[in-house]
């Protein structure tokens, strides 16, 4: 578990007392007693109130408010407050504030609003870390540090200017090896000393002319943020050694190499915030991410709304059940905290119309807080049930935060080519037919798994051919598509023919790619029908012309003057198999092939349900618990394959059932015998 002082999911999340009087604190501990709250985070942007001017802190009200949390049995995830420095700090270093893609000096304000690389922000964020673990180490409230907060915007000044030279000087070793890497003789731009190289900019009015520097320049920012982090992780864990110490993630975007900040986070913690008509394949697949950067490990969820949130273009209200719905959809998925942003609702800035459990009527008397209520009191009858159970899935999706920027940065070849959205096609085809999924990393370990998907691997870095090889040679079944296997790390194409390191096991040459507008379209025609895999579907966007070496051309396309070269070819490779799937295909294409690849493997759902009612399993020594998720605003069936108890009610559940709108069980199998 996360922290054995609370053996328990963590229930509660955001809390800004700094913004109240002090006779409003006591208020709120007894309404967050009655919501079953056991858990809060502060103080995330307290920074100006703990650090009023460059030598003086004050910590006296903290002090107050972390003996009233332990007064009233509350455990506290203490933030190290530095997301926003003061004013001051602005004023008198101006140095601390960073310069935009753009080339414009940002003013003071907002958030997350410095230079990653100045020694002024690292120097006095180190400093207030420090001084907080050395007052609170010890304290009995805490229970896990929180650093920062949402980490993200990247800085394009002199001084990253010069760190990113450095950073290249010991990535590449010499100047030529870097003119090789990024391939700079193509339109003369050779240089001749680190002193020549320029950061990637929209002043010369178009960023991606060379995507090798443009994505070496993410990473570095990637990295100077990180060592951000590590400095504060590294000054309280000086303090506090048996602390856990995490930082938010505020979504799967790609502005971090997340994979490598999770080698330096105890435990992964990240912010969900769906949009009311979202898919909820988008939501699971989010959450199943997260998992996947500790290959499997619980992690927080660190923040949702209760009700509405504040940023987006259509801030709707959660539906009664709903926010309960979604926080055990989490739990399903992995997590072993369910935190909201906000516990008590600002009441000016930007935030003010942001959700909160309590609302600005103050008091208890609302829908919201009455589901809140629930939910505690659920959350609290599973105690440590749950905590530390994880899934036991056969099947991976390979995702990649540098495969996602280099498809992003690169000229061509289609505008409407989304590294994310394909992603998120193939999930949608597992969590559709409730298949439990990882998503994981290229550079991870296959072993274990069955059927391994990657759509668009456009990037192949080190070692990731040889994995899949070796994986399909042990009797693994490993699906990928166009526009893979093209180029290295640094965005340079492998030659001797698409797809690259992967010819071998694909057993296809790509000749061409046709790149198709949205008002085109092609045709897949199967040559015989593969199961549920038969007739015709539609394709089109990016359509490989390849030839077969070694493949089983199984379809062809139907239209164009490539019409009845392959589009699906399965290639026999030791005791596995490889597929290609050369098109952007349908929907229904991708759904009808990975079904019938799971039934092959016998990768099933636990039991059928109702289209719209999501089934996940988390299991723990010997135990197996699955959570049926009903995300239709009307009643669902679902059929069980045996009987169950209910962890939430203790009812005794068997056949076919009935799931109320928006509704949630928790099943553990009767007399099990698996």
């Amino acid at each position: 578990m996360i922290n054995a002082k609370l053996p328990t999911i963590w229930y509660g999340g955001d809390y800004n007392p700094d913004q109240w009087p002090e006779e409003i604190w006591h208020e709120d501990m007894s309404l967050f007693r009655k919501a079953g709250i056991n858990m809060v985070t502060l103080p995330v942007f307290s920074w100006a109130k703990l650090q009023p001017s460059e030598d003086v802190y004050q910590f006296g009200w903290l002090d107050r408010l972390l003996q009233l949390a332990a007064d009233n049995g509350i455990f506290v995830c203490l933030a190290t407050s530095t997301a926003a420095q003061p004013a001051w700090m602005s004023s008198r270093y101006p140095d601390v504030l960073p310069v935009d893609i753009d080339g414009r000096k940002r003013t003071h304000g907002s958030r997350v609003n410095f230079c990653p690389n100045s020694l002024t922000y690292r120097h006095f964020s180190v400093r207030l870390a420090a001084k907080l673990a050395e007052r609170y180490g010890s304290h009995p409230a805490l229970a896990i540090w929180h650093v920062g907060n949402e980490y993200g915007p990247h800085c394009y000044c002199s001084t990253c200017a010069a760190q990113f030279r450095f950073w290249l000087k010991q990535r590449y070793g010499t100047i030529e090896e870097l003119n090789r890497r990024w391939y700079m003789s193509f339109w003369g731009h050779t240089v001749y000393d680190w002193e020549e190289i320029a950061l990637p900019s929209n002043l010369n009015g178009d960023n991606r002319c060379f995507q090798s520097m443009t994505l070496d320049y993410k990473r570095f920012m990637s990295d100077s943020i990180l060592a951000c982090y590590q400095a504060e992780y590294t000054a309280v864990k000086a303090v506090t050694p048996d602390i856990p110490v995490t930082t938010n993630i505020w979504g799967l975007f790609n502005g971090l190499d997340l994979r490598s900040w999770a080698e330096h986070m105890d435990v992964v913690a990240w912010d969900s915030y769906p949009q009311m008509n979202e898919p909820m394949s988008h939501v699971a697949m989010r959450h199943d991410y997260m998992r996947g950067l500790k290959q499997g490990k619980p992690f927080m969820l660190m923040e949702q709304t209760p009700s509405q949130q504040n940023w987006q273009p259509y801030n709707s209200l959660k539906r009664p059940g709903v926010m309960r719905l979604w926080s055990y959809q989490a739990v399903a998925h992995g997590a072993d905290t369910v935190l909201f942003f906000q516990l008590r609702r600002s009441f000016g800035a930007c935030e003010k119309y942001h959700g909160a459990v309590i609302e600005h009527a103050g008091h208890e008397h609302t829908r919201v807080f009455r589901e809140c209520a629930q939910l505690g009191k659920e959350l609290q009858g599973l105690g440590d049930t749950l905590l530390d159970s994880r899934p036991d899935n056969h099947a991976a999706l390979l995702f990649d935060i540098d495969t996602w920027n280099a498809v992003e940065i690169t000229s061509g070849p289609n505008v409407d080519l989304d590294y994310l959205k394909q992603a998120q096609k193939y999930y949608k085809a597992f969590y559709e037919r409730n298949i439990g999924l990882d998503v994981v990393s290229p550079s991870d370990d296959f072993t274990g798994y069955k059927l391994v998907v990657a759509p668009v691997l456009y990037m192949l870095k080190p070692g990731v051919a040889e994995r899949a090889k070796e994986f399909v040679r042990n009797g693994g079944v490993f699906v990928t598509t166009f526009f893979s296997g093209i180029v290295n790390e640094n965005d340079l194409v492998t030659l001797g023919g698409y797809p690259g390191e992967l010819r071998e096991l694909l057993g296809v040459w790509v000749e061409e790619t046709d790149s198709l507008p949205p008002e085109m379209k092609n045709r897949i025609v199967m040559k015989e029908p593969l199961g549920a895999v038969q007739g015709e579907y539609e394709c089109g966007m990016l359509c490989d012309l390849l030839h077969v070496e070694t493949a089983e051309p199984l379809a062809v396309y139907g239209e164009d003057f490539y019409a009845g070269m392959p589009v699906l070819t399965r290639n026999r490779y030791g005791e596995g198999m490889a597929w290609y799937v050369a098109a952007d295909a349908e929907e229904r294409f991708i759904g009808d092939l990975i079904g019938e690849l799971c039934a092959e493997m016998e990768l099933a759902a636990p039991f059928a349900a109702e289209p719209g009612v999501e089934l996940a399993r988390r299991h723990k020594a010997g135990r197996r618990f699955t959570f049926v998720l009903n995300h239709k605003p009307q009643a669902a069936w679902a059929e069980l394959d045996a009987s169950y108890t209910d962890l939430l009610t203790g009812q005794s559940l068997a056949g076919r059932i009935e799931v109320e709108p928006h509704g949630v069980l928790i099943l553990e199998q009767t007399n099990r015998q698996w």
